[in-house]
């Protein structure tokens, strides 16, 4: 394909995204009714979707309009490029510019690419620190690797990796932290990924878990373990007996083979079973959230929250915590995580626990952005008097 007929592909998904349909259905359906298109192709379309995703605000005044064709012309003059040398109409090319697209001037004043609902909050939460973040949300994430210590150091997973020439530099965030630099797409396909030595996991997600300690000896649930990315990188440090929780399920269906390539054992719980099972001494709950912090890789997330789906998602949140409060041992940890930059998520939600519950203190926070390099994350560690 060239050019010019992968941006007219991503017009097309585009136009259905913007009608509700999802991006990822979307970008599989295209492929399916076009399968001469190659994987660098698909790749390149998938790019040019997600990319006018993150940005749709602002490609869409500088397109001169919020449908696919306005949203890939504002992308085009986002990065200088002549859209005329494009839109063309010829072959499989999007059609020509009409006049108006071609005389259109757009405002020297951008929109944000956030909602103007989230905007306060978001300043609030951000201060001075609030437009470089939403900057960074513009813009792709990079590609991170947990190195599984059970099985490599970082410098034998960054070796194995360069012998399959994908190249990875060491991260700041983790000790296990590995940066993708070249050929991302190989390493699902690579030896080092399919035997266990490294893991796909944001930085800043194995730092969150870096800082919950896991004893020897202890029980660790975790309770909204989703795909298990964490369960296994808490599994990687000691020989404490691990347990996965999801009140859906069917997130956890590739857990127990990710687990096995780890070499670490990890239980899977039913949501009938973990109440039996207590208590633990450590308690983990990366609770549901708006994932504002990792907006660059899901972008849709942004432009669909509600301010009724966030209030829904913090009344989840305080029930969770509730719940896991009762499963944890004397003297052990309750950890609670969100994905979210958003006070409403993370620190109001640690007060408005500790106020319901006085025998609990606050023992450790910590929350990472973008800036930091991985995603935004939020963690409290607590502790019953």
């Amino acid at each position: 394909m060239t050019p010019a007929a992968r941006i007219a592909a991503a017009i097309e998904i585009l136009d259905a995204v913007l009608a509700g349909q999802a991006a990822e259905q979307q970008l599989t359906s295209w492929a399916r009714r076009n399968r001469f298109a190659g994987s660098g192709d698909r790749a390149a379309i998938r790019d040019h979707v997600f990319g006018a995703m993150r940005c749709r605000r602002s490609f869409a005044t500088l397109g001169g309009a919020k449908t696919g064709r306005g949203l890939m012309l504002g992308a085009l003059r986002d990065t200088g490029a002549n859209p005329s040398e494009v839109f063309t109409g010829e072959g499989y090319a999007p059609a020509k510019l009409t006049p108006e697209e071609a005389a259109f001037q757009p405002p020297d004043d951008l929109p944000t690419d956030l909602p103007d609902w989230v905007l306060p909050q978001w300043n609030a939460a951000l201060g001075d620190r609030a437009d470089a973040v939403a900057e960074a949300m513009r813009h792709r994430a990079p590609v991170f690797l947990r190195v599984n210590l059970r099985k490599a150091s970082r410098a034998q997973a960054a070796a194995a990796l360069h012998e399959e020439g994908i190249e990875t530099v060491t991260h700041p965030l983790s000790s296990t932290a590995l940066q993708v630099t070249s050929n991302p797409r190989r390493v699902q396909n690579s030896g080092p990924f399919r035997d266990g030595l490294v893991e796909l996991q944001d930085a800043a997600s194995q730092a969150i878990s870096d800082l919950i300690p896991v004893e020897q000896k202890g029980r660790v649930l975790d309770y909204c373990a989703g795909g298990g990315g964490k369960s296994l990188a808490l599994a990687a440090r000691t020989d404490a007996r691990f347990y996965a929780h999801d009140a859906d399920p069917r997130r956890m269906k590739d857990l127990p083979g990710r687990a096995k390539r780890a070499g670490v054992r990890v239980n899977i719980l039913q949501p009938d079973r973990v109440a039996g099972e207590g208590p633990f001494d450590v308690v983990l709950c990366d609770v549901p959230c708006s994932g504002s912090g990792a907006w660059r890789r899901s972008p849709e997330g942004k432009w669909s929250l509600t301010p009724q789906r966030l209030a829904e998602l913090q009344a989840i949140q305080f029930d969770i915590l509730q719940t896991c409060a009762g499963l944890v041992a004397p003297g052990g940890v309750l950890a609670y995580a969100t994905c979210s930059v958003l006070q409403a998520e993370n620190a109001d939600q640690i007060s408005r626990f500790t106020s319901a519950n006085p025998n609990w203190r606050v023992s450790k926070t910590r929350q990472l952005t973008p800036l930091d390099g991985g995603d935004g994350f939020f963690v409290a560690l607590l502790q019953a008097d």
